[in-house]
């Protein structure tokens, strides 16, 4: 019964709802920034595209991808992706949103360092990740203590990527307001709009980093329990 008795589960809990409000915040708050359109007028791919080739990445393509708040930077293939609600939107939220992806895409030409380790991290969390539940269940079923501390040290390459993106994305958005407001992209209460975005989205990788650090503290507890 030991196993089952589980002292970090209110912080679980406390997690979850962080995330969901997190998830709420940065979705009411770009629905509300993108009813506002910037003065310029210009979209969120003509944004991300002057902002990469001001560094003299003009060669990285910005594609159009399906789905909403989809929008990333593809490191493998030097792509800067803007979902359909921000490629050609005029709105703040899209300038904000295509302004940050193109900071990932100047950290990756900089070499920045806590983006390489990330993308290094990769393929170690998403297999952390697949492994975490067979090693549990295959552990208890088999009462084979070290496939279960297999699937802990598994998961926690998962929570390393998820501590490390936090500063990857920090500095991105830092990047996106300071050129957006250099090269007068939005001026005044326009980069208010966009700071609220960027700050919204953020919150949604605090609340993903503090419920894989619960998770990975919950299965050591409980794994220390059940000896």
């Amino acid at each position: 019964m030991l196993f089952f008795y589980d002292p970090t589960f209110p912080l679980l809990i406390l997690a979850v709802v962080l995330g969901l409000f997190a998830q709420h915040h940065v979705q009411s708050t770009f629905a509300r920034y993108s009813r506002i359109s910037s003065r310029r007028r210009l979209t969120g791919a003509q944004v991300a595209k002057l902002i990469v080739s001001e560094r003299g990445l003009g060669d990285i393509p910005v594609e159009p991808i399906a789905g909403n708040l989809t929008d990333h930077y593809d490191p493998s293939q030097r792509v800067l992706r803007l979902s359909e609600p921000v490629y050609g939107n005029t709105s703040l939220a899209a300038l904000g949103v295509a302004a940050h992806e193109a900071g990932h895409a100047i950290q990756h030409a900089e070499g920045y360092a806590p983006m390489a380790i990330r993308h290094s991290l990769v393929p170690l969390a998403n297999l952390g990740s697949q492994l975490l539940i067979p090693a549990i269940i295959g552990g208890i079923l088999f009462s084979f203590k070290p496939l279960v501390y297999i699937g802990i040290v598994a998961y926690f390459f998962a929570v390393a990527f998820s501590v490390v993106t936090l500063p990857v994305e920090f500095d991105a958005s830092r990047r996106a307001l300071r050129t957006l407001e250099t090269s007068g992209y939005l001026v005044g209460e326009e980069l208010d709009g966009a700071r609220k975005v960027l700050k919204a989205a953020a919150m949604t990788y605090v609340a993903a980093m503090l419920v894989s650090v619960i998770n990975l503290l919950r299965l050591i507890l409980l794994a220390r329990a059940r000896d």
